[in-house]
């Protein structure tokens, strides 16, 4: 089964042809960062509009990449929430009429079910049920995972996302868009312990995360800091955010693990790239006699690769999308447990 797959959630372009839901046969992603960049942060209008010019050109692409035509395709699947709607009505549209031109079939996929299944698309992929972090620019939560479209949520952020914190704090320093690759980079040169920040803990037991008091924190020793040495202090200003990051990604994870009592656990989404969390928890997960798996760090970021699989496991149980139906910004994963 060939599926087409086309993600426009929020400012990357993407498209990818996958094979049975495992093989990638091509992913072009056409990127914004630089349209956004000078702004701190994406800007809605602009990334609708970069969207329209680049997703013909993206999906063509794709198809030519993979060495596939319209009429080899079983189906189309198109990201169709959560995001930014302006951004998810180029995509989700196109998606409709590619599909309804070449008659093929048409699925929505819900954008945090496409980041899940990014670790299905790796040679070796958990064994059900396991569970799962997702933690990106506007999600981050902890997934028991039943089988391919069954799920129950766990924990999620009761504010800021990781992504979104990184982003912030990054802006903070003067260091740029997007914040998680530059902070992951310059905390390398830090050292975590000349700045403790806080951990939010929360409730005992609870699986929620809260990231605006760090966030506050961090804002509060720039303020301190004396302008003409705040340069040499952002290394340690940074790995200390980072290192309070994934403290608390980790132990919940862990705990969500001992809970629900898997042997495997799987992390995914765009803050699934930053290679201090990779390594903390390929640390900690093994000496707990727990299984890590890691989606590529290019299947991290938005992909169509990963609405394809998603795309596939909704085809093989006929869940198909109709031609008249909308798409949504907002996460829809507290009002259902199944994608």
């Amino acid at each position: 089964m060939l599926v087409l797959g086309i993600e426009s959630s929020c400012d990357e372009t993407a498209a990818s042809v996958v094979l049975n839901g495992k093989k990638v046969l091509s992913s072009i992603i056409s990127s914004q960062i630089d349209d956004h960049s000078l702004y701190g942060g994406v800007v809605p209008e602009i990334a609708s509009r970069k969207h329209l010019e680049a997703v013909s050109d993206v999906v063509f692409n794709a198809l030519d990449q993979a060495g596939v035509k319209s009429e080899d395709l079983y189906g189309v699947a198109a990201t169709q929430g959560p995001g930014l709607i302006g951004s998810l009505l180029v995509g989700f549209c196109f998606a409709k009429g590619f599909a309804f031109a070449s008659n093929l079939k048409f699925t929505g996929v819900d954008h945090l079910h496409g980041h899940l299944m990014s670790v299905f698309l790796e040679e070796k992929a958990p064994n059900f049920p396991y569970v799962a972090l997702l933690a990106s620019g506007g999600h981050t939560s902890l997934y028991f995972v039943e089988d391919h479209l069954s799920y129950e949520i766990i924990g999620s952020t009761r504010d800021d996302a990781a992504g979104e914190a990184y982003d912030k704090v990054s802006k903070m320093l003067g260091l740029g868009y997007p914040g998680g690759k530059i902070i992951d980079e310059i905390s390398k040169n830090g050292d975590p312990g000349k700045y403790p920040f806080p951990r939010a803990w929360l409730e005992k037991g609870s699986f929620d995360f809260s990231f605006s008091g760090l966030k506050s924190a961090v804002r509060r020793l720039i303020d301190s800091i004396p302008q003409d040495k705040i340069e040499k202090e952002i290394p340690h200003i940074a790995a200390g955010f980072q290192d309070s990051v994934k403290d608390v990604l980790v132990k919940k994870s862990i705990m969500a693990m001992e809970k629900y009592k898997c042997g495997d656990f799987a992390l995914c989404g765009g803050v699934a790239a930053n290679s201090g969390l990779r390594a903390e928890l390929g640390k900690r997960l093994p000496k707990k006699g727990f299984r890590l798996f890691l989606p590529s760090v290019s299947l991290c970021g938005d992909n169509g690769s990963m609405i394809g699989c998603a795309g596939y496991y909704k085809f093989m149980k006929n869940k198909l999308a109709s031609f008249d139906e909308e798409v949504y910004p907002r996460a829809l994963f507290k009002l259902k447990k199944g994608f």
